[in-house]
């Protein structure tokens, strides 16, 4: 066999067999270096070469800094300030939801923090209201897509190590799309609960709204300081995912005072397994990558893509088609360390701003985890609404249809996505 068709083969294979992402690379990997007589060498120096670089320190600090807000009693404090400002409109408590995932999103920058930390309070919460499970789980799980795509975001970061643009500019080229998303799956709820005569709370008063605002003030301000001093350059990415965990570990322990010794180390053990998890990832994406470049696949893909048509718009398209087909399959980090740089060659080739293309590919994947039969928020959401993956799935297409047509907006419209960082004047 080939060595290259057997690359793919096993790993498409080990995919469908239910193997890890992870393990599915490295035995295919190492198949490919066996056959080829390469020696396993090179990929012990492949593995560790892409875990060195120093944008990476991000992760760990975000997940961290996550892990202690959310541990710190920081989720039902948004859950109650979005709760008592949306909360007496119809479907507000769903309108709630979202608004909660996006202020938590300037915090975690992953999804499937998300949707366990939200979702955990908020779908026993709406079912209770009179919201039915399958829809309280499907507007939980979209909701928590926005965390990748609104700043911090781990995928950013992922961009920034392979391709060395600038982290800072790809979080702030994040913000409106994901601002947009938020407020597209916020309409779609809303329409829904009035058609179908989902309940409404009853209007908090001043008083409260004020004891809700001045609960979570301190989980707004986080991602406020953070994107302002990136714009500012007051400090790296690297330097303010440090800040995050020291402004998490104050307000945790000193202004909320929910954050305890034991609940710190819980923090920190998940901070760790999730770090690690994610950098084994990089370290084994990359080994695959660069047989993938040795082997000229890169090119190959882009020269085929533009042997089809020359057409911008079309190849967009064709461009969007693939990835929101691999990311009903594949996890979005492992995705983006695959099919990134092939994909670049492309995009750039037919006059796409790099910045413009990284916040389409992320938008892609994220709807991915969405999308059965590998989205893993809406296996997290579903657990928790106690529903059927069919129920789930056929609940989540309004909100999946909004975002799909938000995608191609940002596709095809890159001031969505550069008008802040030209803005703010950002290089």
């Amino acid at each position: 066999m080939n060595p290259t068709i057997g690359l793919f083969v096993i790993f498409f294979v080990s995919l469908m067999l239910g193997v890890p992402v992870i393990f599915s690379l490295a035995l295919s990997s190492i198949f490919y270096l066996l056959v080829t007589d390469m020696g396993l060498a090179i990929m012990a120096n492949q593995f560790f070469s892409g875990m060195d670089s120093f944008v990476l320190l991000c992760i760990p600090g975000f997940l961290l800094a996550g892990g202690l807000m959310n541990g710190g009693g920081i989720t039902d404090r948004i859950v109650s300030f979005s709760n008592a400002w949306l909360g007496h409109i119809r479907g507000g408590l769903a309108m709630a939801n979202v608004s909660g995932s996006m202020i938590f999103a300037g915090i975690s920058g992953t999804a499937v923090s998300e949707a366990a930390s939200i979702g955990s309070v908020m779908i026993p919460a709406m079912k209770r209201s009179g919201y039915d499970a399958p829809f309280s789980g499907a507007i939980t799980a979209v909701a928590s897509t926005v965390g990748p795509i609104i700043p911090p975001s781990v995928p950013m970061i992922i961009v920034g190590t392979l391709t060395g643009l600038s982290v800072g500019k790809l979080f702030i080229a994040g913000a409106v799309p994901g601002l947009l998303m938020g407020a597209t799956m916020a309409g779609i709820a809303w329409y829904l609960a009035r058609k179908r005569g989902y309940p409404k709370g009853e209007k908090a008063s001043f008083r409260e709204r004020l004891r809700a605002t001045r609960g979570a003030i301190w989980a707004i301000l986080m991602p406020v300081m953070i994107i302002g001093g990136l714009v500012t350059g007051l400090f790296t990415p690297t330097e303010a995912s440090v800040f995050a965990v020291v402004f998490a570990l104050i307000v945790g322990f000193f202004v909320y005072g929910d954050l305890t010794v034991n609940k710190f180390m819980g923090c920190m053990m998940e901070s760790i397994s999730g770090t690690a998890g994610i950098l084994m990832l990089v370290g084994f994406a990359n080994v695959f990558a660069w047989i993938l470049t040795s082997e000229g696949i890169p090119q190959q893909i882009a020269d085929g893509m533009l042997s089809i048509t020359d057409n911008k718009y079309v190849l967009i398209l064709m461009i969007n088609l693939l990835l929101l087909l691999v990311g009903m399959f594949m996890e979005t980090i492992a995705a983006l360390l695959i099919l990134f740089t092939p994909l670049l060659s492309v995009a750039t080739a037919i006059g796409m701003d790099p910045i413009h293309f990284a916040v389409m590919m992320v938008m892609n994947l994220v709807i991915g985890l969405t999308t059965p039969p590998v989205g893993v928020c809406l296996f997290v959401s579903q657990g928790i609404a106690r529903v059927s993956l069919g129920e789930i799935s056929r609940a989540v297409i309004p909100f999946i249809t909004g975002n799909i047509i938000l995608l191609f907006m940002v596709s095809y419209i890159p001031g969505l996505s550069l008008w802040l960082p030209a803005l703010l004047g950002m290089k």
